[in-house]
C-alpha cells in the first residue's frame, strides 16, 4: 500500500463523505460478493515455522510449506505473511515449496539495528534465501515486497544469479512514490494514533476501499485494515519514508533472470503507469495487466497470481536478451 489511501481516507472523513449508514449499505454488497479466497485460504499454510536472524540482529518470522520447486513470497507495506496465504495454498497444491516471511517490523518480525531502508529490505531477502539455502526459486513480491525483490537485484545481483530462476513483481514500483512537500505530512499521518483509532472504528474497513478494484469483498478490506493497525507506527513511517526516496530503476535493469510485472488496471496505489515504467526499465520484462482489479491482487485474484508465478517456475531458464543497441554506422567511403 501507499500513503495515498490514508490521505484520501482522512479527506473523506473530514468531508463526511462516508457515514455509518452508507457503510452499512455497502457492507451488505461487499459481504455478499463472491470471494475467490476460501475460508481456509485466509490461514497461513501448515509448515515449518522458523526465525531467520539477519546480520543486523532482526528476526524475520518465516513459514516454509509444501514440497517441490521453491517460491519465495515477500509482502506489502503494513502487511504480513497472511496477504500471500491464498496464493501460497494454490502454489502448494500445484507442487511448490513456498517460503513466506514477515518483513522487518511487520507481523512477528523485529526491526534490527539498521532500521528501515529499501536496500535493507533487499538484504533481508538475501538473508532468508541464504539461511534456508533456497536455490532455483521464483521470487515474488507484492508492493513493498516487490521493492525488496528489486533491491536484491540492485544490491546483491550475485545472489539473484545463484538462487533465483525468475522474478514476479506484483502491484509495485521502482520509483516515483514521492509526493514532494507532502511526504513529511504523509509520514506523520500514517504514524499517528488518530489514524489507528479511525481505522479501528466500525467504518474503518471502508476507509481502505481504495486498495481494491471494482469488485469489493468485505473480508479483504478487513484484513488490509487489521494488518495496518497491527503494524507499529515506527514501522509504518520508516518504510513509507524509505519508499518515498527510493529509485531502483537502474539497479533492477540489471536483472539476469526473466521478470514478469503484474498490475491491476484499477490499482490506485501503484497505478499501471508505475508497472509500465518498471517493465520498460528491465530488458525483455513481460507486463501483464488484470482488468478491473486493484492493488491487493494476492487477495483479489489469487488464482491468476498463482498461475503467473507457477508459469515462471516451470519455464526453461534463459537469460533475458540484452538491451538493444543502435546499429553500427556503415564504414566511411
Amino acid at each position: 500500500m501507499a500513503e495515498r489511501t490514508l490521505v484520501a481516507a482522512g479527506a473523506a472523513v473530514a468531508g463526511a463523505a462516508l457515514t455509518a449508514a452508507a457503510v452499512r449499505r455497502a457492507d451488505r454488497r461487499w459481504g455478499e460478493a463472491d470471494d475467490p479466497c476460501r475460508p481456509a485460504d485466509r490461514l497461513l499454510p501448515a509448515g515449518e515455522r522458523t526465525v531467520v536472524e539477519t546480520d543486523d540482529g532482526a528476526g524475520l518470522a518465516t513459514t516454509v510449506a509444501g514440497e517441490g520447486p521453491p517460491v519465495v513470497l515477500a509482502h506489502c507495506w503494513t502487511g504480513g505473511r497472511e496477504v500471500w496465504a491464498p496464493v501460497a495454498h494454490r502454489l502448494i497444491a500445484r507442487g511448490h515449496r513456498v517460503v513466506l516471511y514477515d518483513q522487518r517490523g511487520h507481523g512477528s518480525s523485529t526491526v534490527g539495528e539498521a532500521g528501515f531502508s529499501i536496500e535493507r529490505l533487499g538484504t533481508d531477502l538475501r538473508c532468508v534465501l541464504e539461511h534456508l539455502d533456497v536455490v532455483d526459486a521464483v521470487l515474488a513480491g507484492h508492493s513493498m515486497g516487490g521493492m525488496a525483490v528489486q533491491s536484491l537485484v540492485a544490491h546483491h545481483p550475485d545472489v539473484v544469479d545463484d538462487r533465483a530462476r525468475a522474478l514476479v513483481l506484483v502491484s509495485t514500483a521502482a520509483a516515483g512514490l514521492s509526493r514532494g512537500p507532502a511526504d513529511a505530512g504523509a509520514t506523520r499521518l500514517v504514524a499517528s494514533r488518530w489514524v489507528e483509532r479511525l481505522l479501528a472504528s466500525r467504518v474503518g474497513h471502508a476507509l481502505v476501499r481504495g486498495t481494491v478494484g471494482a469488485e469489493v469483498r468485505k473480508r479483504h478490506l478487513e484484513l488490509t485494515r487489521d494488518l495496518f493497525v497491527a503494524c507499529p507506527p515506527d514501522t509504518r513511517a520508516g518504510c513509507l519514508g524509505a519508499m518515498q526516496v527510493m529509485d531502483l530503476r537502474e539497479g533492477v535493469a540489471r536483472a539476469g533472470v526473466p521478470v514478469t510485472v503484474l498490475v491491476g488496471t484499477r490499482d490506485r496505489l501503484t497505478p499501471p503507469g508505475h508497472a509500465e515504467e518498471l517493465a520498460t526499465a528491465v530488458p525483455a520484462a513481460e507486463l501483464t495487466t488484470v482488468d478491473d482489479l486493484g492493488h491487493m491482487l494476492p487477495l483479489e485474484a489469487p488464482d491468476e497470481v498463482a498461475e503467473v508465478i507457477a508459469a515462471q517456475g516451470s519455464r526453461a531458464v534463459t537469460p533475458p536478451a540484452p538491451a538493444s543497441s543502435p546499429p553500427a554506422s556503415p564504414p566511411a567511403r
